[in-house]
């Protein structure tokens, strides 16, 4: 089919229903009846003229600003006057704003009007003195302007599409999860092509082999949400899914009659079916700009795979990392696991961001990291450590946040941020920096009190777990004091989920 935008890809069935509007502007009633009677029987691209008339140029802006898709103007100088055509073509290009309307000035009195003068000084499109227009002149005429005026429009239909494939593709790029990702890109292609009934993503699951038996169906929109998990060969129309084939088999878009399906593969050779149709407009959008959002669609989701290596290489350092302190201090792999959970727990019921959480459920277990500086005398020693011995213990926290912080990497500059303020207390008597209330990092405060609730729970080379009840009554009395009041509250409410957490991770 053709490329073009909607303007063109219309059927000549269509098209023959929207005639091409022609505005004559004359003061002269002759003028109009002889323009109407040559012209009557004129056809372009299978489409006849729809004549409006104005016999004044304030008629004539009036016609213009009801009539947006005017596509040609025949327009006399000299109405009332000597100059109401020249300031017609000034009001239209400027106070109207219409830079498509193709303006054919006609003139009786070319002395009033230069040719030279008027093309260089106004926006016209042609310019004829009455005495020169013949009959086989004016339909020349008339053919150029129309052809021009449906050039341009194209090109602008396809500039607005172009726009609303990168609005499309902007958003979808700004999903960094996968369910998101996919629901996203449906959402952008039902609205780039109007499908009603909304759209629908197929995974393959054999990529790269030559043919697929199964198309299981990932995402999907509207009323296609409901066929999530479902084959699209068991919930489809069959010429639906032969489409689905067609694109699949040779790795290529499909443009059907009343719809799409888009075929998007990525170099990890992960190959997916994009379908939208069935009772939306094929010529709402070209096919090239929809080639192009797919082509978008695939380098998004390029960047979702490398973000998500990106961020499995940074869990797997957490996890090392993680690992060596608690090698070191004796604490379970478990430990800094429930604390990460609870963490992100905390943080979401306190109402910070999806973004935020889901790094602290990764950075709050290296708030202990500093302590692979403490010797092992100390670090491991059964019992209350010395004045000295707690001078020493201490300096985990600014170890902790000397090796991370010289990470730029958001995650671990999150951690070092834990590492540093994980310590500080609620009433400012904490260390390394005595900080108190909201001047201590959010995520220092939420990871202080996820650690010390799940410590007290675990067994210590100094301790025994304790029991629930006394944990709770620790945690009241050091409300305010030690922890943040408002985190307390929050793990209170929510006491059964963290249990949870420790069930499903004991040591």
């Amino acid at each position: 089919m053709n490329a073009l935008s909607h303007n063109v890809r219309q059927t000549a069935e269509a098209t023959r229903l929207s005639p091409w509007k022609v505005l004559i502007v004359d003061d002269e009633p002759e003028v109009h009846a002889v323009t109407r009677l040559v012209l009557g029987n004129f056809r372009f691209a299978d489409r006849p003229l729809h004549f409006l008339n104005a016999h004044s140029a304030a008629q004539a802006e009036a016609l213009l600003r009801e009539h947006e898709d005017i596509a040609v103007m025949l327009l006399d100088v000299v109405m009332e006057t000597d100059r109401a055509g020249l300031d017609l073509v000034r009001a239209v290009r400027e106070r109207l704003g219409n830079r498509f309307v193709r303006i054919v000035l006609r003139t009786g009195q070319p002395g009033q009007a230069p040719e030279q003068h008027v093309i260089a000084a106004y926006d016209i499109n042609d310019y004829k003195e009455k005495t020169e227009l013949t009959a086989q002149k004016l339909a020349t005429t008339m053919f150029a302007a129309l052809r021009s005026y449906r050039d341009i429009r194209t090109i602008e239909a396809n500039r607005r599409g172009l726009e609303r494939v990168i609005a499309a593709s902007t958003y979808i790029f700004s999903h960094e999860h996968s369910q998101r990702f996919a629901l996203a890109v449906l959402e952008q292609l039902t609205d780039l092509v109007g499908g009603e009934r909304g759209a629908l993503c197929v995974r393959i699951l054999n990529p790269g082999t030559a043919s697929s038996t199964h198309f299981p169906i990932a995402a999907g929109t509207c009323e296609y949400r409901s066929l999530i998990g479902r084959s699209a060969e068991e919930r489809l129309p069959p010429a639906i899914v032969a489409s689905m084939r067609s694109a699949f088999a040779n790795r290529r878009h499909h443009f059907g009659d009343d719809h799409y399906v888009l075929y998007v593969s990525d170099s990890h050779a992960a190959e997916t079916l994009l379908y939208v149709g069935e009772n939306t407009n094929p010529g709402e959008l070209s096919n090239r700009l929809l080639e192009v959002f797919a082509t978008n669609v695939a380098v998004a989701y390029e960047n979702l795979h490398l973000n998500r290596e990106l961020l499995d290489s940074q869990i797997e350092m957490v996890h090392v990392l993680a690992g060596a302190a608690e090698t070191r201090s004796n604490e379970t792999a478990n430990h800094v696991k429930r604390v990460g959970l609870i963490a992100e727990m905390l943080g979401q019921l306190y109402g910070l961001d999806e973004k935020t959480t889901s790094a602290l459920r990764l950075a709050a277990p290296l708030h202990d990291i500093g302590k692979i500086g403490i010797p092992d005398s100390i670090l491991n020693k059964p019992g209350a450590h010395t004045e000295q011995e707690a001078v020493v213990m201490r300096t985990h926290a600014e170890l902790g946040a000397r090796l991370l912080g010289k990470s730029k990497r958001p995650l671990l500059k999150l951690a070092a941020e834990i590492a540093l303020t994980h310590h500080e207390n609620w009433d400012g008597s904490g260390y390394p920096r005595g900080l108190a209330g909201d001047a201590i990092p959010i995520a220092g405060r939420i990871t202080m009190l996820a650690d010390v609730f799940d410590a007290l729970g675990s067994q210590r080379c100094y301790k025994d777990p304790w029991p629930i009840e006394d944990i709770r009554a620790y945690l009241v009395e050091q409300s305010g004091i030690k922890f943040d009041p408002r985190l307390v509250e929050l793990l209170f409410e929510n006491w059964e989920r963290v249990q949870t957490v420790r069930a499903k991770f004991p040591d």
